[in-house]
């Protein structure tokens, strides 16, 4: 027969394992949490849609005071940090490399260089892009917030398509 200590720890765990809940509440929770904060996201870009020219005058104003190094940095470091930049350079780069020719580490340096420099040029374009557009938006409160209630309708649209779509539990 068992022991009355076995049986009690044994009845412990199983009490554990049945209370905590198993990983698709967690997920079903999770989804409906991330769902709710991105309504209430678009609620606030709706309401606040008006104040944007304010955001941007601030913004003008501190732009000379560092900003740009900052900027770069900030750049630099999402660059780097990028899994898509890291999965290629793991995986698609050393293909590219003929081990016969020698000099594989030159090599690589080399396509490294490449990729940086169209790298570089990509995302000065999309930065000038972007700029262009910031500026034409900000001449105009009225697009200033249409923008700001645009995004708000994409960020409530979005949190509910998350809230009720996906795997039913």
């Amino acid at each position: 027969m068992m022991s009355a200590d076995r049986l009690l720890a044994f009845a412990a765990m199983s009490l554990l394992l049945i209370v905590v809940p198993g990983p698709s509440v967690i997920f079903m929770t999770l989804k409906l949490v991330g769902a709710a904060y991105l309504i209430y996201l678009g609620v606030k870009a709706i309401r606040q849609r008006r104040s944007l020219r304010a955001v941007f005058e601030e913004e003008r104003g501190e732009a000379g005071r560092g900003s740009t190094l900052r900027t770069l940095w900030e750049g630099f470091a999402v660059g780097v940090a990028n899994p898509k930049t890291i999965v290629f350079f793991a995986a698609v780069l050393p293909q590219f490399v003929d081990r016969e020719a020698g000099h594989t580490v030159l090599q690589m340096l080399l396509l490294g260089l490449v990729f940086n420099v169209i790298a570089i040029a990509s995302d000065s374009l999309w930065g000038l892009a972007a700029s262009t557009a910031r500026t034409w938006f900000a001449r105009s409160p009225r697009r200033l917030a249409a923008v700001g209630g645009t995004g708000g309708l994409a960020m409530v649209g979005l949190g509910v398509t998350v809230a009720v779509t996906g795997r039913a539990e």
